[in-house]
């Protein structure tokens, strides 16, 4: 269970996310001491949007090919209408997120990320929340949907909107220290005792 000091997180997002629901997360664990890396399609800028209106721009650390769950201790997955319906399409993408699964590390979806989820089928039988639109989707990939700010199931926090990134965030970082320490996990910034 490693302290958000000692901890690294990964983002994963493109085009049309919402802008508070990246930078939120982000600005938040890092002010806690975590270090937190961006990874897109490309490493060309991606641009924010906030609601439907064009938002800050940022550029990612590496590629979703580059990704590997083995060096993140968890995974966050920003909504937005445009960024996870067009995430949701690539197959790395997925499997990444399976993976994080697979090795029980805690995975965030904020607002419409929960698609991310039900395309990788990691929601049936689990309690979420979404944005309200998306609610019958989580309903027909198996899953108990609820109306609250942050959903915890297993290693998978879900939540509705950015006026939820505090608790969404606080969510996530509970589940991060009190998850049990992984093995694959091998941080640059680690020195062997």
């Amino acid at each position: 269970m490693p302290l958000i000091p000692d901890s690294r997180i990964l983002i994963v997002a493109t085009d049309g996310f919402e802008e508070w629901e990246l930078f939120g997360p982000r600005e938040i664990l890092q002010k806690r001491g975590a270090e937190v890396v961006l990874a897109s399609l490309k490493l060309d800028p991606i641009q924010a949007t906030v609601h439907d209106d064009p938002g800050r721009t940022i550029r990612p650390d590496l590629t979703v090919d580059d990704a590997n769950a083995d060096d993140f201790d968890a995974l966050i997955l920003p909504g937005g209408v445009r960024n996870p319906d067009l995430l949701r399409v690539h197959g790395n993408v997925i499997a990444l997120i399976r993976a994080f699964n697979e090795q029980g590390k805690p995975i965030g979806a904020i607002c419409h990320a929960p698609w991310l989820l039900v395309e990788a089928d990691l929601l049936r039988g689990r309690k979420a929340t979404s944005w309200p639109s998306i609610r019958t989707d989580l309903r027909n990939a198996g899953a108990t949907v609820v109306d609250e700010a942050a959903v915890t199931d297993g290693n998978i926090v879900t939540s509705r909107k950015p006026d939820d990134v505090e608790a969404f965030t606080a969510a996530l970082v509970d589940l991060i220290e009190d998850m049990p320490e992984v093995e694959t996990i091998s941080h640059p910034r680690e020195v062997p005792a």
